[in-house]
C-alpha cells in the first residue's frame, strides 16, 4: 500500500513538472487556437463535458469546441452523421490535436494524468462497465494513453479495455514516457484519429 502511494505521487510530481512548463510554452498557441475557434463558429472557445474520472467520479473537461453547439452530447461515432456537425475549423484542430490543449488544466488540478485510459463521457455505459470489471476505474484518466498509441478512434472498445488493463499492470514512469513519446509521433504523423 505505502509503495502504491509512493507510485501515485511520484506521477503526480511527474506530470506537474511536465504541465506547468508546457503550459507556459504552449499557451500562445491556445490563446490563438482559442480565438480561431471564436471567430469561426458561435458558442464559446471551450466546450465542457462531464468525464467519468478515477473511481467513476465526474469531473468536467475542457476541449476546444469542434463541433457546433447544438451538437448531441455522444461519443462521436454515435453521431448518425459527425460531419454535418463540424465547425469549419473543427476537423484542423482534431487531426492535430489541438483540440486537447485545454486538458493540461485538468492535468494541474489532478482531475486527469498525461497518461491513463481516455477518459469515458458519462453515458458511455459500456465502456464503464467494463473498465470498472477490470478495474481500470481505480487509476486517473489520461491526456494519452496506451489504447491511443495503438489504435485510437478505431478500436473497438473491449479492446480499448483490454489495452487499459494491461496498462494499469505495468503502469510506471518509464512506460509513461514510452506512451508519451509515441503519442507524439502520431499527432506529427495524424494518424488513427476520426475527424
Amino acid at each position: 500500500m505505502v509503495e502504491y502511494t509512493h507510485d501515485i505521487q511520484m506521477k503526480r510530481l511527474f506530470d506537474l513538472l511536465i504541465a506547468i512548463p508546457l503550459g507556459l510554452i504552449l499557451l500562445p498557441l491556445a490563446l490563438t487556437t482559442a480565438l480561431a475557434v471564436k471567430l469561426t463558429s458561435k458558442g464559446p472557445a471551450l466546450y465542457w463535458s462531464n468525464r467519468v474520472g478515477r473511481n467513476n467520479e465526474i469531473f468536467r473537461m475542457p476541449k476546444f469546441r469542434s463541433m457546433r453547439v447544438d451538437t448531441p452530447a455522444v461519443a462521436t461515432h454515435l453521431l448518425n452523421n459527425p460531419d454535418a456537425y463540424l465547425t469549419p475549423i473543427g476537423p484542423f484542430i482534431r487531426k492535430s490535436s489541438l483540440d486537447e490543449l485545454p486538458q493540461l488544466w485538468s492535468i494541474l488540478i489532478g482531475d486527469m494524468s498525461f497518461v491513463g485510459p481516455r477518459p469515458a463521457l458519462y453515458n458511455q455505459d459500456d465502456l464503464i462497465a467494463l473498465r470498472t470489471e477490470k478495474g481500470v476505474h481505480k487509476i486517473l484518466p489520461g491526456l494519452t494513453g496506451w489504447a491511443q498509441v495503438n489504435g485510437r478512434d478505431e478500436l473497438p472498445i473491449p479492446e480499448k479495455v483490454r489495452l487499459d488493463a494491461e496498462y494499469l499492470s505495468r503502469q510506471s514512469i518509464a512506460f509513461d514516457v514510452r506512451i508519451m513519446i509515441m503519442t507524439a509521433r502520431k499527432v506529427i504523423q495524424r494518424e488513427g484519429v476520426s475527424h
